[in-house]
């Protein structure tokens, strides 16, 4: 695919999206952050229903040591993998406390050291928590990647070098959220949403459904 294809997708994306961000709710970057760890291999939607319960009683380093890990499990017990994620999120708070003073780091290699936070979660923090242009590539961008034809790949680090390198620079920012609620809503797993589709016509992929 050339770049004047890929610039076409990305500003019909960005027309049909005006409003790209995180479907998680959150009222901090330390909201944000939990609620990105517990969103692996879970769905925003069940991870709102969470945090609806936990955050009001906990949302700090602090108060989420206070209820202990046990006490944790008891609000994300509805999240897939909640017992290692709620092993995970009492260390990351321990952590945040004794290297960072509570505060959420900035960089992807002080992420990337806390508990349950690997690059894909680093990539969504820098890039809506500290408004850094990465792409953090999840099941729903993988699949749009090579479906498409914007970004080929065999594994999620192919395919985010691939975009890193060649999103255009005025859709980087944004690039994550268009291509995730795209894969979320239109390019969807067992039956993509080819007929209501903006990008019809420029995407590559062979199969195309009429939906």
């Amino acid at each position: 695919m050339n770049q004047e294809k890929r610039l076409a997708i990305f500003t019909r994306l960005a027309a049909a999206i005006p409003e790209p961000t995180t479907e998680l709710i959150y009222t901090s970057v330390f909201e944000l952050l939990i609620a990105v760890v517990l969103s692996a291999q879970a769905t925003d939607k069940s991870v709102n229903k969470a945090t609806a319960k936990l955050f009001p009683v906990a949302n700090t380093p602090q108060t989420i040591l206070a209820l202990g890990e046990a006490g944790l499990k008891e609000y994300v017990k509805t999240i897939g993998l909640y017992n290692s994620k709620a092993a995970n999120i009492i260390k990351l708070c321990q952590s945040l406390l004794e290297k960072h003073q509570g505060e959420v780091p900035q960089t992807r290699a002080e992420l990337e050291a806390l508990a349950g936070v690997g690059r894909k979660t680093a990539n969504v923090m820098l890039n809506t928590a500290f408004g850094q242009p990465t792409i953090a590539v999840d099941t729903h961008i993988y699949r749009v990647a090579n479906r498409t034809g914007i970004a080929p790949g065999k594994n999620v680090l192919e395919v985010e070098k691939k975009l890193d390198k060649t999103v255009p620079q005025h859709h980087k920012q944004d690039a994550h959220h268009l291509l995730i609620l795209h894969g979320r809503y239109t390019c969807i797993a067992r039956k993509p949403r080819c007929g209501s589709c903006v990008i019809e016509d420029l995407c590559e992929f062979a199969e195309k459904s009429t939906v």
